[in-house]
């Protein structure tokens, strides 16, 4: 063990060429974002007239616009994912799932249905089949409709 070499490329910085270089190659943003708002506001706050200050007001207003730019942001991440995620999760529709469930007894029980559509409940996706409402962590197998009854197999 004494003999082995130690390995330095897991240590963080790791300036190889190559990690150099395909950072160096890393394309620039060239969009604004609240960064770059921040950025601004300090700005105008570190070179502002010291006889004529920032009014409380438009200070507060400015700060009421830093935090709507931020919330807008995030909610336009938080719609491109539900998007996303309900395109991807609405291709199961009419196809069969199977899905793991536990019966009276605490026996687990593989179940199948055909999926009738997609819904959200608490943030989390299901699949209705039937009468019931399957999460789609939960799903084993999905393929083409097949001629499993809704809910049970």
């Amino acid at each position: 063990m004494a003999g082995e070499g130690i390995s330095t490329q897991n240590v963080w910085p790791y300036y190889a060429a190559g990690n150099v270089q395909a950072a160096a190659a890393k394309p620039k943003d060239t969009s604004l974002g609240k960064d770059d708002f921040l950025k601004i506001l300090v700005t105008q706050l570190k070179n502002q007239d010291p006889m004529q200050p920032l009014d409380d007001k438009d200070f507060v207003a400015q700060m009421a616009q830093f935090t709507s730019v931020e919330q807008l942001m995030n909610m336009s991440d938080e719609m491109t994912r539900l998007r996303q995620n309900l395109g991807m999760a609405s291709s199961m529709i009419g196809k069969t799932i199977e899905w793991n469930d536990v019966s009276d007894g605490g026996e687990p029980v593989l179940k199948s249905g055909q999926v009738d559509s997609i819904l959200i409940k608490d943030g989390a996706e299901y699949a209705k089949v039937g009468g019931t409402d399957v999460n789609l962590d939960e799903i084993v197998s999905i393929a083409d409709g097949g001629d499993a009854a809704n809910g049970n197999e």
